[in-house]
């Protein structure tokens, strides 16, 4: 899973919707400096792997990858290999230099960004394995290999709660050997999942659409990269298995969302109206959705 580049040019304002902007901490703990990468060590920070030239800004070194292009202005992007920068031919590079000064802290804000991300990125990746956590409905689901599952009729077996190393946890008992390939483990698991997926989806609209008086004729399953879900005039309603990894209260906030297109199919003040008939806090579930980032399967 890549992660987005964003991109600037010389003459532009950074973005309204800056998601690098500091917030208040709890009681007691110090403001965030204005420096995102404060008391990083002047070592090489972020090192493009097209990489031509170096800069070094407010202390930090970063190479980074330099073209020329056929475009009026310097610009800048920054995505998951580093720091791009385009300039017209007849810009000099002592004038590139410059630019990249200018846009020091905007540079700094989004490779801090992309470095984060990153490192949850890694964080998400699944080791498939015996013992594998998953989230499930908001709650680590851990995995564990079981032959005797292999007779349940769906091949995995959701057990009681149960402490391990004194945390609470549920776990998966999936009818495959210890020894089994990760790819096979997690094709297992995504299977349950799904099933289960489908079951809950089910059971959501069955409680919504009678509170929002529409009719669903159909629910299925998407794995859409980019989209949680979507709504037909027909009453066909297309949500995202991997919601399942959410707390209920997400399922259902997209639940009732894509059930109120079947009122208003757009976003108009009407159709928020009808979303927040039955769901007063959806911004909170929806910042959720925003925010969080999936665990990696592959």
């Amino acid at each position: 899973m890549k992660a987005l580049a964003v991109q600037m040019t010389l003459f532009d304002d950074p973005p309204v919707a800056d998601v690098g902007r500091p917030r208040l901490g709890p009681p007691g703990v110090a403001p965030p400096s204005s420096d995102p990468l404060a008391g990083t060590a002047t070592a090489l920070l972020s090192a493009h792997p097209r990489a031509s030239r170096e800069v070094r800004l407010r202390g930090h070194r970063i190479a980074y990858e330099f073209r020329r292009a056929r475009r009026r202005s310097i610009g800048f992007a920054v995505c998951d290999e580093g720091l791009t920068v385009s300039a017209p031919r007849w810009v000099s590079v002592a004038e590139v230099e410059v630019a990249l000064h200018e846009k020091a802290a905007w540079i700094l804000r989004k490779l801090a960004e992309m470095r984060e991300y990153a490192e949850r990125l890694r964080a998400a990746r699944i080791d498939w394995r015996d013992g594998a956590s998953v989230p499930f409905l908001g709650e680590p689901l851990v995995v564990v290999l079981d032959p005797r599952a292999a007779s349940a009729p769906s091949g995995a077996l959701l057990a009681e709660p149960s402490a391990l190393l004194g945390i609470a946890r549920r776990a998966l008992h999936v009818g495959l050997p210890q020894l089994a390939q990760p790819a096979r483990i997690r094709e297992a698991v995504q299977s349950w999942l799904k099933r289960e997926a489908l079951r809950i989806f089910e059971e959501r609209c069955a409680h919504f659409a009678p509170r929002l008086g529409v009719r669903v004729t159909r629910i299925a399953l998407s794995s859409a990269a980019t989209r949680w879900g979507s709504a037909s005039e027909d009453g066909s309603i297309l949500l995202n298995w991997r919601l399942v990894h959410f707390a209920l209260p997400v399922i259902d906030y997209v639940v009732v969302h894509e059930l109120a297109h079947l009122r208003h199919m757009d976003h108009s003040p009407r159709f928020w109206d009808v979303v927040r008939s039955v769901m007063p806090e959806y911004e909170h579930s929806r910042g959720t959705l925003s925010s969080h980032v999936l665990p990696v399967f592959d």
